[in-house]
């Protein structure tokens, strides 16, 4: 907990980005209508299920810029390709990224090796510090906080396919990085040695 909080309290740095990575999965749901007899249009309680897309978040919330993508699934293969794809993309010109994220047996730098070759796996983790929330501490990654915003302005509403999906997300993404909505952490190591004092050993 307390790297994390101490990586948090970094300065901003444009060549030295924080990226905070979280992912949620989102039904396909194909909502059914028809209309009663006096031609009003009803909804019913009832969807047609078409699969589970899942929602990559990538967060750097010191510059207010986020970066959504949808998945097919979750696999230590696709994370290695989210990540790539940040590397490669918006921050293929930064010297080091420091990504926070969840310590899934899905989530580790030897899944790099695993999908590229052994030169280009070792091009990208040098570019990478990778810092893991502790077990039961997910709240601790900002993105799952993006996440949340993302659910409340967006994904609150069926979509019945993974194109409508990404149209809707692409149009999010676009309207918060444009307004550079930034996180305003307040939580530091003091604070956690204060308040969550009953985590920590006595000696």
């Amino acid at each position: 907990m307390e790297q994390v909080l101490a990586v948090y309290e970094r300065p901003y740095e444009q060549q030295y980005p924080v990226v905070c990575l979280d992912e949620s999965p989102k039904q396909f749901l194909e909502v059914v209508e028809y209309r009663a007899a006096d031609g009003t249009r009803l909804q019913d309680s009832e969807y047609i299920r078409h699969g589970v897309g899942e929602v990559y978040m990538a967060f750097e919330p010191l510059a207010g810029k986020r970066y959504v993508s949808i998945q097919d699934d979750h696999t230590a293969r696709t994370w290695v390709g989210v990540i790539a794809t940040l590397l490669d993309g918006p921050y293929r010109n930064c010297t080091r990224m420091t990504l926070v994220g969840d310590n899934l047996s899905a989530h580790k730098p030897s899944a790099f090796y695993a999908n590229f070759t052994a030169e280009k796996a070792k091009a990208y983790l040098d570019r990478l510090e990778f810092v893991y929330t502790p077990k039961h501490g997910s709240w601790l990654d900002m993105a799952e906080i993006e996440l949340s915003i993302l659910q409340r302005d967006c994904l609150s509403r069926p979509m019945a396919t993974k194109e409508r999906l990404i149209s809707e997300v692409a149009a999010w993404q676009e309207r918060r990085n444009q307004q550079q909505a930034k996180a305003n952490w307040q939580f530091t190591t003091k604070d956690a040695r204060v308040k969550l004092h009953k985590l920590y050993p006595t000696i």
